[in-house]
């Protein structure tokens, strides 16, 4: 697997992580999948299955090598959730907000050491599911502008205490590490990230989950609202505590890289599955009138090739652009925006043309068809959107070609 380079350095981790294997991946997964219908039904978190991926050295493998872990590439992850979102994309998703933080870790060392240090104790004793809480009520998706609503105020010169609420916070009865985009009550303000580590035994004073998440697909996910009542936390416990007019960290081209390609990785493996599915129902739907089974007609032949070469290719175009990214690369992070529509256009259109084909039956909670259906559609919503990248493309070309002044177009 590819390895992750920093130019930071640090004091050599006591930590020794797993390395995940290809054979660790894919039991995982065949356990993860045996539980995801369960699961979606029921809106639960599953408690079980993160265990399953911590087991297989799954939630730890983008730890840095000089903190012990095994240092998995971007390339890595997304073959890791590619495969674990063909079983359960709600379990992935965790998995994904988990990996992106401590790969983040290796290319910047955002966080205190000890914090760190910490959490890869933690991870050692058990799942340490960690995210970024960042989109509100008010503000929405950050990542088109505007400063949280979320306040840190200090406290006798000792603490911060966060107050405010977050929204869609992906695994939040789950997560050990909570990372809170807040701005600070001083003047200037400050924004950055504040680091809460919770206890699962005796609750955090002033955090609670307040259960909102009834969503159409990645049911499992749990993306509760968070809330937070004067939660306090270490004044050294902060990542990325700077002026709002300064860079955004959030434009740091590796981790949107990372973003793109990996969660969509997840959708496509979401993809995959509603085609395997879709294979084994025409191999064994027999009509009567027709005396054998729907595969060996050329109508359906032809459109299970359509699915396979569009998922083909946008499976291979994200892998290679990982691949290219861990190999340094830097225009392959400019193309992941890119690279996310197709694959997420790919995904959602393959699952929608295997419902088409084959009609009621795909649409039945008996099937899962349906969810996976359900669970494809949620690619849309990630950031960047459709619009964005659409947008931004087309004034970067635009501005590519731009005339220069006193020359004529012939056309």
């Amino acid at each position: 697997m590819s390895t992750q380079t920093s130019a930071n350095t640090e004091t050599p981790t006591r930590f020794l992580l797993p390395s995940p294997t290809p054979q660790s991946l894919a039991l995982a997964a065949e356990r993860l999948a045996e539980h995801a219908e369960d699961h979606d039904r029921e809106g639960s978190f599953a408690f079980e299955g993160v265990a399953e991926v911590h087991s297989a050295g799954l939630l730890t493998a983008t730890v840095a090598e000089r903190h012990g872990g095994p240092g998995t590439g971007l390339a890595g992850t997304v073959e890791i959730l590619r495969v674990l979102g063909s079983a359960d994309p709600s379990v992935a998703l965790v998995t994904a907000m988990t990996l992106f933080t401590h790969a983040a870790q290796a290319r910047t060392g955002s966080w205190p050491a000890h914090y760190y240090d910490q959490l890869l104790a933690d991870s050692v004793e058990g799942p340490a599911l960690v995210n970024a809480l960042r989109v509100e009520p008010d503000l929405g998706t950050p990542a088109r502008g505007g400063l949280p609503a979320t306040v840190a105020r200090a406290v006798d010169g000792q603490a911060w205490e966060l107050t405010g609420r977050k929204i869609f916070s992906t695994g939040a009865i789950g997560l050990r590490w909570l990372a809170v985009w807040a701005r600070t009550d001083e003047e200037p303000t400050r924004v950055g990230s504040f680091l809460v580590r919770t206890d699962p035994v005796t609750g955090t004073p002033g955090l609670s989950i307040e259960s909102t998440w009834d969503h159409l697909g990645l049911r499992a996910s749990r993306s509760d609202d968070v809330l937070l009542d004067g939660v306090r936390v270490p004044l050294d416990a902060t990542a990325g505590l700077t002026d709002p007019a300064a860079t955004d960290p959030r434009r740091d081209p590796s981790l949107i890289a990372w973003n793109n390609l990996g969660l969509t990785a997840l959708y496509l493996g979401v993809a995959e599955a509603a085609r395997e599915w879709l294979i084994g129902f025409l191999h064994e739907r027999t009509p009567s009138a027709l005396g054998r089974p729907l595969a060996s007609l050329p109508r359906f032949q032809d459109a299970v090739g359509e699915i396979d070469v569009e998922l083909t290719a946008a499976v291979d175009l994200v892998a290679g652009l990982a691949q290219r990214f861990d190999d340094g690369d830097a225009q392959a992070g400019e193309h992941s925006a890119a690279a996310k529509l197709i694959g997420s256009r790919a995904a959602i259109d393959a699952v929608e043309r295997a419902v088409a084909l084959v009609g009621n039956n795909a649409l039945t909670r008996h099937n899962p068809l349906q969810r996976h259906l359900r669970d494809v559609l949620c690619a849309r919503v990630h950031t960047p959107q459709d619009d964005s990248v659409i947008s931004a493309a087309g004034q970067a070309a635009l501005a590519r070609h731009r005339l220069s002044p006193g020359t004529t177009h012939h056309g």
